[in-house]
């Protein structure tokens, strides 16, 4: 062991992590229900059938910890220096559900139980905004009703029912995201049907594989269709070091213009900006899952220092080691800083 993990600033920064999940009782019971009843995605049926109907220790110790906006939780960030976590409701959030009420009565709760928790402890606590896609307009709402709440930015568990974000159905989220200002974090779900089959009989369908996939598929969707050159202040935010996107990002380039110059493909057109631009000034990468520095060091070369930001993963990947991975990465102080604590800072308005 290298050095004490404490809260503080003792290093000279303060530790802000940013992609941090916390389930509700209700939530969780009506993914289980899905599962039970056949109605779950051949998705959430492997991933909530672990993680909701499994004895496995780690699964029941990860259930435990997502439940958990209290001390549990507290003591944990406290083990592993970490001063302040950026909470959201974790994946598939209510995107999993059939029935549309279901999934606005469980979002407009599990915000309220969030909103109780930080107000509790905002010292230690930011929230982010669950909406329900399905209802595209009530989603809005609830964005500028999580600002009201004090919220500092809007999750998305991916797709919904195989359907993305850049489907001109979904514009009232980012009219709302323009109004408030927030943040979008689009975090990782199971592949839909129509993707998850090869992944799935491989035993490579979830964090290991798929949910990267899956994830940086539909970043890309939404900066091919220009969603960036109709809401250039937009800020979109990944985790796991970009969902390989940076390590990519040469060749996506390239072949994308080949692509629109070629007018292969009806639905890829002119952009303002060629995709670099839009990767280093609309997109922020996280480290959540990534406590690996080649790739942090890839991340910080390609996006700029200003366009990455810590995260633990908590409870799925809470190894405090990690911690300690990232205090000892080869940067200079002020870039760590920035990875630690002040890009969060600026991002979510602290």
């Amino acid at each position: 062991m290298s050095h004490e993990l404490r809260t503080g600033g003792d290093r000279g920064y303060l530790r802000i992590a940013t992609e941090e999940a916390f389930a509700t009782q209700e939530q969780v019971d009506l993914l289980i229900r899905l599962v039970k009843d056949g109605k779950a995605d051949r998705g959430i049926t492997s991933l909530w059938g672990f993680y909701g109907m499994n004895s496995d220790g780690r699964a029941r110790q990860t259930l435990d910890r997502l439940l958990d906006l209290g001390a549990g939780r507290i003591a944990d960030m406290d083990a592993s220096g970490i001063d302040v976590a950026v909470l959201s409701l974790t994946s598939p959030g209510v995107q999993a559900y059939v029935d549309v009420e279901d999934a606005r009565r469980v979002s407009a709760s599990s915000n309220a139980i969030l909103a109780e928790a930080v107000a509790a402890r905002p010292d230690r606590y930011v929230g982010m905004t669950a909406i329900a896609p399905q209802d595209p307009e009530w989603s809005a709402a609830e964005i500028r009703r999580g600002a009201e709440l004090g919220f500092r930015g809007v999750l998305v568990n991916s797709h919904t029912h195989g359907e993305y974000l850049d489907h001109p159905k979904f514009d009232p989220i980012f009219r709302a995201l323009a109004d408030t200002g927030h943040p979008l974090y689009i975090h990782p779900t199971t592949p839909p049907d129509s993707m998850i089959g090869p992944m799935l009989e491989a035993g490579l369908d979830g964090a290991v594989f798929g949910f990267g996939v899956e994830t940086g598929l539909h970043l890309l969707r939404l900066i091919t269709s220009g969603i960036f050159d109709r809401y250039p202040d937009l800020q979109i935010i990944v985790g796991h070091a970009g969902e390989a996107l940076p390590y990519w990002l040469y060749r996506l380039n390239f072949m994308h213009g080949a692509g629109v110059r070629s007018q292969r493909y009806a639905c890829l057109k002119p952009l303002r900006h060629d995709l670099f631009h839009y990767m280093r000034n609309n997109v922020l990468v996280t480290t959540s899952g990534m406590p690996f520095e080649p790739a942090i060091k890839l991340c910080l070369d390609v996006l700029g220092e200003d366009r990455v930001m810590y995260a633990m993963d908590y409870p799925y990947q809470y190894v405090p080691e990690e911690v300690r991975i990232h205090d000892l990465l080869d940067i200079a102080d002020g870039a760590k800083k920035k990875l630690m604590q002040t890009n969060a800072e600026r991002v979510f308005r602290l």
